[in-house]
């Protein structure tokens, strides 16, 4: 992921500008966690959410096939389809159209039951069961933008806005990545968010996290032991 020129083809969102750019990975349950905390500030704060994309499949398209398993490949491929979804959505219906589509597919598998079975057993049915139909419905869009999915067309941008996101907060870093004050604001990977908070400590590390994205000196605040991620598909 060394290229750069194509970061200057990243689309403009529409309806911009937004307090805040999130760009998402479908397949990603950290990046999902935190999505559920954007969305909960910004209703309770009346900000705009701008969606944008970045890929884990480009972000590990270096590695070689020995380093990355079949079912590690074929769920970054699916995730690939979802993304080109959002895509098309953003085309016909504008940024709401984007959230709808992440929403209910984040909501239909990391919501989905785990069942007691292992993750990967448990991922791979859930998977098997949402139809792609069920996204192009939540956004109000017609039945045959579900082609989308296998139209590599779309890839050009969901490149891009990988770029964009990795030009912004660098490069080493996976999902998700939030823009504040888009586009020139800070842009950091996180918050890692390990539950559902209630709405006076979602503001709270909300205003906490928009201090240190305002202070140009700090760049980085890390550490890699967490609780695990309190997401039903995820819960035995």
């Amino acid at each position: 992921m060394t290229e750069t020129s194509t970061v200057l083809d990243a689309p403009s969102l529409p309806g911009a500008p937004y307090d805040l750019e999130f760009f998402l990975d479908p397949m990603c349950p950290f990046a999902w966690q935190t999505s559920v905390w954007v969305r909960q500030v910004a209703r309770l704060r009346n900000l705009k959410v701008g969606w944008r994309f970045i890929s884990l499949r480009l972000l590990n398209e270096e590695l070689s096939h020995q380093e990355v398993s079949p079912e590690r490949r074929a769920a970054h491929l699916l995730g690939t389809r979802v993304l080109r979804l959002c895509a098309a959505a953003r085309a016909q219906g504008g940024n709401d159209a984007v959230d709808a589509v992440y929403e209910s597919w984040g909501s239909q598998l990391w919501n989905a039951s785990n069942g007691g079975r292992d993750f990967a057993t448990a991922r791979s049915e859930v998977l098997a069961g949402i139809e792609l139909s069920s996204l192009v419905a939540a956004a109000g869009l017609p039945a045959g933008s579900i082609d989308a999915a296998d139209d590599e067309s779309y890839d050009d941008v969901i490149r891009a806005e990988t770029l964009l996101a990795l030009d912004r907060a660098g490069e080493q870093l996976g999902t998700p990545i939030i823009t504040f004050g888009p586009p020139d604001g800070a842009s950091f990977f996180g918050p890692v968010i390990s539950h559902a908070l209630a709405d006076d400590v979602a503001l709270q590390l909300y205003d906490s996290v928009r201090n240190l994205a305002d202070l140009g000196c700090f760049s980085e605040l890390k550490r890699s032991k967490r609780p695990a991620l309190d997401l039903p598909l995820l819960t035995r």
